[in-house]
């Protein structure tokens, strides 16, 4: 910022408008001299932010804190077919909110300020969310159980495949469900579960074969520390069962117990979220438990969702499932078996059943598997490599935008760091054109710092904001990145942008807003000091993006649009003064985690 204070300052300079600050020296007796000069400099720095040249050529933020009372932790949020923010909290990854069973959302509304919490009927900390194309957003997935450290862990757990050999009926257990290994250690189930019927199949000669369906559960030992570790697979019985037929096809089988460290585990839970209601609606669950996956619009209007922790902590092999909003159900769907990363960014290309995959993702999973970006093709389950990225293996915690107008099918990747805990981060930035004889990731300019969970935001103008993130891991060492930039497509080149107030790292959210300001909000950072001492608290601070644009003399004013278009209609926009615009985009509903 030193930097581009001293640029600006001479450009004001220039211009013949020195800003000037007069000094009274009878108010400097006394004063130590550091205080004085760190007051001057601030004023100095007030004065140049909120020049008129300066604003016109970098931008401007401004901080926003809601009441206490309307304050949540922004886990997700989406922009709203009405404009306003939908906010998503869940437990907020706050265990004491988990533990009581207090889950937040709240809707916010950038023109008025106005606020209302929502009514949220299940964890949706660490969800998946896409846009349906009525407006509806689709939330999927979410917390069933909050990770318990290795040093934490006090009874042994893993998971339990229930089985059940009975093909005519389901069964539901209730959480507490008690499984006894053959050595007498008992084991309880975490949560309710049901076990669907087996699958039975009839030859022509009449023979029948019978296949055992199968849930998976978490259990604990109820017996605490060593007491309750199994190192070897066993069949276990479930307590409670008449013996005879119930307590030979209901069993459990799992491959030991230990102390580990236990991941978090997803639920299948899924709502569609009516903007005009206001409220949540639940609609059929999932096939699988799902934490942090990814839900990618489809061309057709159904929702794929990929990846994600399953009920056990464990991430899920490839088993991915399509929704269907006419139905409102879930359909699983063993030919587009795949593995993902959790968080995996994909995103619909031109081309009806094909997904980008452009290499971002949010990190669970082993270093070495699905992290190749490339197109995966639905119709045969094909995936295709594309070459070119650079430091591919530091896209964990990276973003990914559309560079430019979504027709022009070019895609931008931004910064990311080291798989897990890394320290380490890239200034990397890199562009793909999806319509290319030959798709290759070219180099883009460097960020000004390495920087993980940096939020990218497309501008009306085809400028792409980058703002926030931090240089290590979940902000580590106080290294928060206060400089944005702004990405020019046509020309390939960065500048810089004002720099925002607000530090941002894991958990945050950037939005475009229907007048053309950016909304950005969250933070997570696990310290707050450079020595890595103390807890951080979560960022409830929101703050505006101003981008240099709006400071440009007065704004294209709309004074009649239709309230609605189909696909392939013209529609007519009302402007006073149409000679003066050369182009418009149409934005659409964004959500982002």
């Amino acid at each position: 910022m030193r930097r581009l204070l001293r640029t600006m300052a001479a450009a004001i300079k220039r211009r013949g408008r020195i800003l000037t600050i007069i000094l009274v020296p009878t108010l400097l007796i006394g004063v130590n001299v550091p205080p004085a000069l760190a007051f001057i400099n601030e004023m100095r720095h007030e004065q140049l932010i909120n020049s008129s040249e300066y604003m016109g050529e970098f931008g401007r933020w401004d901080v926003i804190e809601l009441p206490e009372d309307q304050i949540v932790n922004a886990i997700h949020a989406a922009l709203l077919p009405t404009g306003k923010i939908l906010i998503i909290a869940g437990s907020g990854n706050d265990r004491e909110q988990f533990d009581a069973g207090t889950f937040s959302s709240l809707l916010y509304d950038p023109a008025t300020g106005q606020t209302r919490r929502v009514l949220t009927p299940a964890d949706l900390f660490c969800a998946g969310h896409a846009f349906l194309p009525d407006g509806k957003l689709l939330v999927a997935g979410g917390s069933q159980r909050y990770e318990v450290l290795e040093a934490d862990v006090t009874h042994a757990a893993g998971a339990m495949r229930v089985k059940n050999e009975f093909p005519d009926a389901a069964r539901d257990f209730p959480a507490g469900t008690e499984f006894v290994s053959p050595g007498g250690k008992a084991y309880r189930a975490t949560n309710a579960f049901t076990v669907p019927p087996a699958v039975k199949k009839t030859a022509r000669d009449g023979s029948a074969t019978v296949t055992a369906s199968e849930t998976v559960v978490w259990v604990e030992s109820e017996m605490e520390g060593v007491e309750g570790v199994t190192a070897d697979p066993a069949q276990y019985s479930i307590s409670g069962l008449a013996d005879g037929p119930d307590a030979e096809n209901f069993y459990g089988l799992a491959e030991g117990m230990d102390l580990e460290k236990q991941d978090f585990q997803g639920i299948a839970d899924s709502f569609e979220f009516d903007p005009f209601t206001e409220e949540y609606v639940r609609v059929d669950d999932m096939n699988f438990k799902r934490w942090y996956p990814s839900l990618a619009p489809l061309s057709d209007g159904r929702v794929l969702s990929v990846s994600g922790l399953d009920g056990t902590g464990e991430i899920l092999a490839g088993q991915n499932e399509i929704y269907d909003p006419a139905t409102k159900t879930w359909t699983e769907r063993p030919d587009l078996f795949r593995y993902f990363p959790t968080y995996p960014a994909l995103f619909q290309t031109r081309n009806p059943g094909e997904l980008f995959y452009s290499g971002s993702n949010a990190g669970y999973g082993p270093a070495e598997d699905g992290r190749v970006p490339g197109f995966w093709r639905l119709g045969d389950n094909s995936f295709e490599p594309v070459p070119g990225l650079r430091d591919p293996d530091l896209m964990e915690t990276s973003g990914s935008v559309w560079a430019g107008p979504v027709q022009d099918q070019r895609m931008m990747v931004i910064g990311g760091g080291g798989v897990g805990e890394s320290p380490l981060a890239t200034t990397r930035t890199d562009l793909i054109d999806l319509d290319a004889d030959v798709p290759t990731y070219t180099p883009g300019p460097d960020l000004p710092e390495p920087t993980r969970y940096p939020n990218a935001v497309t501008l009306p103008t085809d400028e792409i904001l980058i703002a926030g993130g931090s240089r290590d891991y979940r902000g580590k060492g106080q290294s928060h990145i206060y400089e944005a930039s702004l990405y020019t497509p046509s020309s390939n080149t960065l500048r810089p942008a004002a720099e925002s107030e607000v530090g941002r790292d894991y958990h945050t959210e950037g939005l475009l807003l229907p007048n053309g300001q950016v909304l950005t909000m969250g933070g997570d950072a696990l310290f707050s000091d450079a020595l890595n001492t103390r807890d951080a608290e979560f960022e409830h601070r929101l703050e505006i993006f101003t981008p240099p644009y709006m400071f440009h003399g007065p704004r294209p004013e709309i004074t009649d649009a239709p309230p609605t278009v189909a696909l392939g209609d013209t529609m007519t926009v009302t402007t006073p003064n149409p000679d003066t615009i050369e182009r418009a985009r149409l934005v659409r509903p964004s959500a982002v985690t």
